[in-house]
């Protein structure tokens, strides 16, 4: 495999699950916003859900378009995934 295609597969992974664990995350800090008495906790995940993904988004920059590309890709994946499983309910 070519360098260019490692670093697509690499991007595309690490997108999917990294898109997951930040759209899954959403329905937490959703409900601590609402509580209301864990304000600072609901506003330190955010932070830090924003944060991780703009972290790996930068790394993957680094390694190259393809990467940074199939990175938003498994973003956008995730996000499908994430969606589909809750408006499916319990």
């Amino acid at each position: 495999m070519t360098q260019a295609l490692v670093h697509f597969l690499l991007g595309f992974g690490l997108g999917v699950a990294a898109g997951y664990v930040h759209f899954a995350s959403l329905k937490r800090v959703t409900r601590l916003f609402l509580v209301g008495a864990h304000l600072w906790r609901a506003v330190g995940l955010q932070l830090a859900r924003l944060a991780a993904l703009a972290a790996l988004m930068v790394a993957l920059a680094l390694l190259g378009v393809s990467a940074l590309l199939a990175g938003m890709i498994g973003v956008i994946v995730a996000r499908e995934i994430v969606l589909r499983r809750v408006r499916k309910g319990p």
